[in-house]
């Protein structure tokens, strides 16, 4: 097969030799808002990210596999791939060990105070604070039980939290005491100490949670979003995220955030640049997704 190889893959040229061992032709773009080293049509395969940003995916008249590097499928026509009959990857368990890991850490920095830590330490200040929250025993309610709403689920289950999901397509799985469908959340969200939100960004789940769900949450729940910002109606959090517990937020409707956003100032939250995702053993991680998908063909 003739590949198209982007720098979207930050190991890719050290694995050009593994492809060109299975039998493939590579060619290697480092940008992909560059222009195009082959013609389009020589394209049999990608594997990239955002490459159909840039190149239309219908003038790669003879693709027939995509290796995406993100997890997501949002930059994706997906509906052209589908027609066309195109094989498609995602990078599916790359990246939730560190967003597993980034959910847990927001979590406590809000329930330990940290904030009010950080100031004091700055300022040499020595006082205690006697409202710290323990993460045992509480309710934790995680939207999406894919790869990375299960390792929260594992993680959180290990601080002694029962976990509750809920998905658009239930299933059993050892790391939740129950999974439950999506038109359920309502039904849980008023128990819910934690919300984790990991799923994807579709028609159905924009402004999942809106003003009316936001306001079924406790006023001591913690919201936390490593999936898509427009899963939360972004407006309605900022007038909400005064009555909550808090907030941890790594994704946004529009990125960046508005230098004018509330949520910059609010006590309450955690923002961060969409940058939940990373950690040292991704491109190790991607590499063996990707090699591994490739001799399945």
């Amino acid at each position: 097969m003739n590949f198209l190889i982007t720098g979207a893959w930050a190991e890719a040229k050290e694995n050009i030799h593994n492809l060109e061992k299975m039998g493939h032709k590579v060619a290697f773009l480092q940008q992909e808002r560059d222009s195009l080293p082959v013609p389009s049509e020589w394209a049999e395969g990608i594997i990239g990210n955002g490459i159909f940003l840039y190149h239309p995916i219908e003038t790669f008249i003879n693709l027939r596999y995509i290796q995406l590097t993100s997890a997501g499928m949002d930059r994706v026509p997906m509906e052209y791939v589908k027609d066309h009959q195109i094989e498609i990857y995602n990078a599916r368990g790359v990246y939730s060990i560190p967003m597993a890991e980034f959910a847990i850490a927001g979590v406590l920095s809000i329930y330990k105070q940290m904030r009010f830590f950080d100031h004091n330490q700055e300022h040499h200040l020595w006082e205690k604070h006697r409202g710290l929250l323990e993460l045992s025993g509480k309710n934790v309610c995680i939207v999406g039980c894919g790869s990375v709403g299960t390792e929260c689920a594992r993680r959180f289950s290990a601080f002694g939290c029962r976990i509750v999901g809920v998905d658009l397509f239930p299933y059993e799985n050892a790391a939740y005491q129950q999974i439950l469908p999506l038109e359920k959340l309502d039904q849980v969200l008023p128990e819910c100490d934690v919300l984790v939100l990991t799923l994807p960004l579709t028609e159905q789940t924009k402004h999942l949670m809106n003003a009316e769900r936001l306001g079924m949450l406790k006023k001591a729940a913690v919201l936390v979003n490593i999936s898509r910002g427009g899963v939360v109606d972004q407006n309605a959090l900022e007038t909400a995220v005064s009555h909550l517990g808090g907030a941890v937020l790594d994704v946004f409707e529009e990125e960046p955030l508005s230098c004018n956003s509330p949520l910059w100032d609010a006590e309450n939250v955690i923002a961060t640049p969409h940058n939940s995702f990373v950690g040292e053993g991704n491109q190790r991680r991607l590499s063996a997704v990707i090699l591994a998908n490739l001799e399945k063909e």
